[in-house]
């Protein structure tokens, strides 16, 4: 009888433990969608800004290669270089394996903190429309999702193209591609609702980019009281 008693303890906790994951499961996913809704009207500036560049068609593919130290930093100078004389600010976000779902985040909420709600939409992407992208991965597909759903798991042009598609998001690559810097990933069966812009230090790290004129107040940085 006592173990029955505690048993039915056991279960009541259970649920109650459930029943609040559940509810912090929605308070994020409906904190994001107002984020999302407040930042939904885009200025433009970026775009503006790099209007002049040619973009290269984007070919969805997976992480195959990472470069050597050398290029590695070769590539990482080149896209300074390019942020400097675009006019740029890069929002650096966490270098854990999830910088591509950070860097998306930023740009949709203006926060990286998002980016467990972001991989999770991108996830349910690929797993809804399985014939969108199935062809790019040469794994089995299944394998290829539930990789990619673990925290720390790089994304890749893949879930890029899942991202544009999920989020009706045109997705801006300001590159260190030696050949071109500049890549575009529009939606594939709709129109783009708006622009994401990142910063891709090829093959190894994204981040959230902005006009260096127009930086959201968090991200502008603060003056010493000393100076006038």
């Amino acid at each position: 009888m006592t173990n029955v008693v505690q048993n039915e303890g056991a279960s009541s906790s259970s649920t109650s433990l459930s029943s609040q994951k559940s509810e912090t499961t929605d308070d994020d996913r409906m904190i994001a969608v107002v984020l999302s809704e407040e930042y939904a009207n885009l200025d433009g500036a970026i775009a503006r800004r790099l209007s002049n560049l040619s973009s290269i068609p984007h070919v969805p593919r997976i992480n195959t290669f990472i470069p050597n130290l050398n290029d590695a930093s070769v590539d990482h100078q080149r896209l300074l270089h390019r942020l400097n004389a675009y006019g740029l600010y890069e929002v650096k976000v966490s270098g854990d394996g999830n910088c591509q779902f950070r860097a998306l985040s930023d740009q949709m909420y203006r926060s990286p903190e998002y980016h467990k709600h972001v991989r999770k939409e991108i996830v349910k992407q690929l797993k809804d429309f399985r014939s969108l992208y199935e062809g790019y991965v040469p794994m089995k597909y299944k394998h290829y999702y539930k990789k990619m759903a673990k925290s720390g798991e790089w994304g890749d042009h893949v879930t890029l193209q899942a991202a544009a598609d999920k989020f009706a998001a045109k997705i801006c690559l300001l590159t260190s591609f030696r050949d071109t810097c500049f890549v575009e990933i529009a939606p594939q069966n709709l129109a783009p609702q708006k622009e994401l812009w990142l910063s891709f230090w090829s093959e190894v790290h994204y981040n959230s980019i902005y006009d260096a004129r127009d930086l959201p107040v968090r991200y502008k940085p603060k003056r010493k009281h000393w100076l006038f």
